[in-house]
This record gives C-alpha cells, sequence and structure tokens, in this order.
C-alpha cells in the first residue's frame, strides 16, 4: 500500500505495516516461532521455513528500512557491526582493499583493521574531503569498497556523497556510506549515488536506548543477493522482539529527528558562545566547513554535538562527569540526552592511531527533553571548571 506514498512519516508508518487478516489487528503481531509447520516437503506457507531465513516481524522491519531508505532490498542484523562485518564478507574477499574516511567510527576500524585485516582486507583511512588523496588510495590499492560515515563519528565532519560515489564508481569500486548519524530522514545517500547503505539501528533508527540493531540498504539486485545469501548462511539476524522494538521506533523518526535537529542547534549556538570551548562541530552552524554541503544533501542538520575546551582533557572529563540530564553513557541516538568522551570509550580502540580523537573533546547525544533543562545542565557542569 505504500507503493504510491511519497511522505516520509506517512511511509514510516505504513511500510510493510499491514494490519492482520484474520483478526484486523492494526499493529501486526509479533512473530516468535522459530520454525513454521510445512504442507509437505518443500511445500511452505508464505514462504516461511525457519527463523534464521526469514521471519515474518523482521520482514516487515526490512520493508520499513527499504521503503525509507528509497531501496529495494534491507537486510536487518543483530548489531551495527554484524551488518558491517556481513556486508563486508558479502562484497569483498581476502585481497581486496577498503579506504575509509580517517575519522571512521572506533568500531568500524577495529573490525576492518583487526579482524577483517587477518582474513586479509587491505585498508588504507583518508580524509574524505581531500578527492585527490582519495583518488590516489583507490588507484593505488584496486580498492573494492569506499567506506563514508557523513557526518562522521565523533568529528562531523561532511562528506560530498554525490562527489565520491563518481570518483568510486570511476574506478570500478562500490561506495557504502554509514547513514547512523543522520538517519534516513535527513539523508538519503543511495539517492545521490551511493550503492550500500549502513546503519547501526541501535541509535536513531530505535530510537529509544532499548534495543540493539544493524541495517544494510540497497537498490542493486546482484548486491542484495550477496548479501542476502550472507544473511542468511552466517545468521546474525535481528531476533523478532528486537525487529518489533525497531520497527516502532522507526515510525516516529521523523518527528523525533526534528526535535533532536532544533535542540542540537540550540545547544550548539550556546556552546560556541562559551570561553571555555575551543571548538563546536556542528555542521548546522555557519563557521562548520561543511555546513553549505550538509544544507545541500541533508534535510537538517541532526542531533549530534562534539565540542573541544580550552583546558584540555581535564576539563572534558569534569564537564562529562558533572552533567545530571545528559547521562555520562556509551551509544546516541535515543530520546535521552548522553554524553560520551570517545577517547576512552567509544573510540578507545583508535587511540595511538591517526583516527585517535582529541583527548578534549565531549561527544553530546543531544535528545528531545526541553532545551531550557538541557542548557541548564551544561550551565552548572560548566561552572564547576
Amino acid at each position: 500500500m505504500t507503493e504510491n506514498i511519497q511522505g516520509f512519516n506517512t511511509r514510516a508508518v505504513h511500510a510493510g505495516q499491514e494490519f492482520e487478516p484474520r483478526t484486523g489487528a492494526v499493529v501486526p503481531p509479533l512473530h516468535f516461532s522459530s520454525t513454521y509447520a510445512q504442507d509437505g516437503i518443500g511445500n511452505l506457507r508464505a514462504g516461511y521455513e525457519y527463523g534464521r531465513g526469514g521471519n515474518p516481524t523482521r520482514d516487515a522491519l526490512q520493508e520499513q528500512l527499504a521503503a525509507l531508505e528509497n531501496g529495494t532490498h534491507a537486510y536487518s542484523f543483530s548489531s551495527g557491526l554484524a551488518a558491517e562485518d556481513s556486508l563486508i564478507r558479502a562484497l569483498a574477499e581476502p585481497g581486496d582493499h577498503i579506504v575509509l574516511g580517517n575519522d571512521a567510527y572506533g568500531g568500524t576500524y577495529r573490525l576492518i583493521s583487526k579482524v577483517l585485516g587477518g582474513w586479509g582486507i587491505g585498508n588504507t583511512p583518508v580524509d574524505m574531503s581531500d578527492h585527490a588523496a582519495l583518488k590516489a588510495a583507490i588507484a593505488a590499492n584496486k580498492t573494492k569498497l569506499v567506506w563514508v560515515e557523513t557526518p562522521s563519528n565523533p568529528m562531523m565532519r561532511i562528506s560530498d556523497i554525490k562527489a565520491i560515489a563518481e570518483i568510486t564508481h570511476a574506478a570500478g569500486a562500490l561506495l557504502v556510506v554509514d547513514n547512523t548519524f543522520a538517519s534516513p530522514f535527513l539523508q538519503q545517500p543511495l539517492d545521490l549515488g551511493a550503492d550500500v547503505v549502513v546503519h547501526s539501528t541501535t541509535k536513531y533508527i530505535g530510537g529509544h536506548s532499548d534495543v540493539v540493531g544493524g541495517a544494510i540498504v540497497v537498490k542493486d539486485p546482484v548486491l542484495a543477493e550477496a548479501i542476502g545469501f550472507i544473511q542468511f548462511a552466517v545468521g546474525a539476524v535481528s531476533g523478532p522482539m528486537d525487529a518489533f522494538l525497531t520497527t516502532r521506533g522507526l515510525k516516529t523518526l521523523g518527528v523525533r529527528m526534528r526535535t533532536h535537529s532544533e535542540n542540537a542547534m540550540a545547544v550548539a549556538l550556546w556552546l560556541e558562545k562559551r570561553p571555555e570551548v575551543q571548538a563546536v562541530h556542528y555542521p548546522g552552524l555557519p563557521t562548520h566547513p561543511g555546513h553549505e554541503l550538509a544544507k545541500a544533501q541533508m534535510r537538517d542538520f541532526g542531533g549530534m554535538v562534539s565540542v573541544q575546551f580550552t583546558g584540555g582533557e581535564d576539563a572534558a572529563r569534569t564537564v562529562a562527569e558533572a552533567t545530571r540530564v545528559f547521562t555520562l553513557a556509551e551509544s546516541l541516538g535515543g530520546i535521552e540526552s548522553l554524553m560520551n568522551y570517545p577517547s576512552e570509550m567509544t573510540h578507545a580502540s583508535v587511540k595511538g592511531t591517526e583516527l585517535a580523537v582529541p583527548v578534549n573533546l565531549l561527544r553530546l547525544s543531544v535528545g528531545i527533553e526541553d532545551v531550557e533543562d538541557l542548557i541548564a545542565d551544561l550551565e552548572q557542569a560548566f561552572a564547576k571548571l
């Protein structure tokens, strides 16, 4: 019923969510079964055989994800890193090479360098805004995949998806865009030329800090077949309850992202005026080097803000441990505001590398609380400096 519906929020509510025909239940039932009765050997009811291969609740989520990213196929996994691992194993093999941003998420870099590196996958981190360096890295290594985060985690750099797609395709490689920070509501990389979109659905898509998951979305049927095979063969699928919670969160994504973005802008503007602050990294600020590009390829600027302190590491640690509304915790994208010290938390795995995060930096996941309370919380934390 969503094929001809253009509105994002309408698709978010209705894609994959047909009412249950037997009872008329508006919310589709949650299917926990691990196996399905067959009417004869190989004669399957509705195509379901075993829970790893297919589950109606997971299929509903996958239809919803594909609709919101303007893709044709989506695959739901047990975590964002499970999705990334499955994606690389589906599209690359030992001896292949990946170019990734030099400020990629620490977990992604750890997976590619420490885990898949031992499998024979090479990698080169580059500044994705330096297109000459990107071209050189691809050419020198016969690269199979180019991996981009935009906005990046946690430096909030903006990469030109359309331009990077052209460079990537000219070299015969595939472009993967991690769209976790933006979410499908703010940015749709497939429409800008990306071949694959990957998400940690734990973050904005789930949106309530109560479910872990990951997703891959594509348009190309050949890529879809390869990824679908790995999903089935390796089996890191999302369980029914995880899929149900993710679907429920996804239905309100557009509404939440508008408030996240509005609050983050207010917080960034407040931070920018503080003498204790060395730099604010938020693409909504006109001073951000990627501001105009973000305006062109995003609907709004999102809920993530990073801030560096003039007082160095001590100042960052003091503020991180002094807030009351912002909770010091891993992860991001939930309705509640979180604060993270990446150098020792989410990005500890890249310490000592060129991807290392400045020790005076905090990452703020700005929630949907009343923004006056968020700023008051920061005010009292800054008072301890």
